[in-house]
């Protein structure tokens, strides 16, 4: 042990301590987020066996939010807001998400994501204390497939890999300019972070070196990685966030879910500055930050990430509609639905299925705020319109990912539009997403 150099007292951590009373809270924490996921949803493993995302990996069918006992999807889109608050059948599946740990939260990767790179970089991103919570079939597929804007003639370059620093200059010297491979070395590089660091307030076995971009924006896109917002408190009110897809980068005008920061480098700078130590500049100096230089370094980031594609749509016309020549019926009666009863494309504009603003939808109003698993469930304030492109690769859904399915997701925004959607309807309305 040793105190700091003005007498202010121990500056730091009995890492040995900490260790071993993080690994024996472990099984509890594992156990209090399993019982609430399997209470919350069906999470069996029943792929499709029509869809796939681009490389393979069925998505999953159905919805899997339970419902309260003795209710439909019918019935409860038949009562109010009013009549579901007071009878408490709101259901638990479309409640906030907690963190898996969410008293402390921080970056948390699937199993997938933490073997391969360990496999290529000796990195381990292993917490001791925490395992993620949502199954492997709910996730994108690993690794997902890379498009680029300036040459859609390579369709997905990725080869099949992850991008990591092992691999990709071999993978990307041919196609990419010399700033964008500086761009892409510095998304694959790691920076020092709360919970991954070389000091011993960490949550790693051994001294890390941190967490790159691409270690959550995996191939540019998702790996359905989780951590906690950085700019809310208290404790409870911090949403989970589900990492976005960087796909189609180039078209969006406002980053982050709430935070609505007005340019990619904007949101480059602070997640590496901020949001790696929860917002706080204090940790941030104690744990290793190392702010980049806007001109030299984050701009080189920022270009790479503007040439990020969207996965094609070869039913969509040059207006971001359907291509009546080549859509089914199923499919062009769920894009009437969704430019019109459905009310999507109130948010969800064309060409891009986005409009670039942030919505409150006020979820609130079907239920009295309560405390789960340590968030606090209340008003979650105006939220991102995130770009539907490509969304059957993106599950799951929700800027927290409360929703592992599009299936539950019809029946969420049918519920708070309160648009009455008949079964038919949905699963017309399915059909039109899955083309986008």
């Amino acid at each position: 042990m040793c105190g700091d150099m003005n007498g202010g007292g121990d500056q730091h951590v009995d890492f040995a301590a900490l260790m071993a009373a993080k690994i024996a809270e472990k099984p509890e924490v594992l156990s209090r987020q399993a019982t609430l996921l399997a209470a919350r949803y069906d999470l069996s493993d029943r792929p499709s066996t029509t869809v796939t995302m681009t490389r393979g990996k069925p998505i999953q069918e159905g919805a899997r939010v339970l419902l309260p006992p003795g209710l439909t999807w019918e019935a409860l889109a038949a009562m109010t807001p009013e009549a579901i608050k007071q009878a408490d059948v709101f259901p638990a599946g479309f409640f906030p998400l907690p963190h898996p740990k969410q008293p402390e939260g921080g970056m948390v990767f699937p199993h997938s994501t933490i073997d391969e790179v360990l496999r290529q970089t000796g990195r381990d991103l292993t917490r001791f204390d925490l395992d993620f919570d949502i199954p492997e079939p709910f996730l994108p597929e690993f690794p997902p497939a890379i498009f680029l804007t300036t040459r859609p003639d390579l369709g997905d370059v990725s080869q099949g890999k992850l991008l990591t620093t092992d691999n990709y200059f071999e993978l990307f010297k041919c196609i990419l300019n010399p700033k964008q491979l500086d761009g892409l070395r510095l998304l694959l590089t790691p920076f020092a972070q709360q919970q991954f660091n070389l000091i011993d307030d960490r949550r790693s076995a051994r001294p890390s070196q941190g967490v790159a971009c691409f270690d959550c924006h995996i191939n540019g896109h998702t790996n359905a990685a989780t951590h906690l917002v950085g700019d809310i408190r208290p404790q409870e009110f911090r949403h989970r966030i589900d990492t976005v897809s960087l796909r189609g980068v180039n078209i969006q005008q406002i980053f982050g879910s709430q935070r609505a920061l007005m340019s990619v480098e904007d949101f480059t700078e602070f997640e590496q500055r901020a949001a790696y130590f929860d917002g706080d500049p204090v940790l941030a100096t104690k744990k290793g930050v190392n702010p980049l230089d806007r001109g030299l370094q984050v701009q080189h980031m920022a270009e790479f990430q503007k040439i990020l594609d969207f996965p094609p749509a070869p039913k969509l016309d040059l207006d971001g509609k359907l291509d009546p020549a080549l859509a089914s019926k199923a499919e062009l009666r769920g894009q009437r639905l969704f430019f019109g009863k459905a009310a999507c494309s109130g948010c969800h504009s064309l060409p891009y299925y986005t409009d670039h603003s942030m919505h409150d939808l006020k979820v609130e109003r079907f239920y009295q705020p309560r405390l789960i698993n340590g968030i606090m469930a209340s008003s979650d304030g105006p939220i991102k319109t995130f770009t539907l492109r490509g969304l059957k690769e993106s599950p799951p859904y929700l800027h927290d990912g409360r929703l592992l399915t599009i299936d539950d997701t019809i029946e969420f925004f049918n519920l708070i539009l309160e648009t009455h959607l008949s079964s038919e309807e949905k699963t017309d309305l399915r059909a039109f997403l899955l083309t986008l």
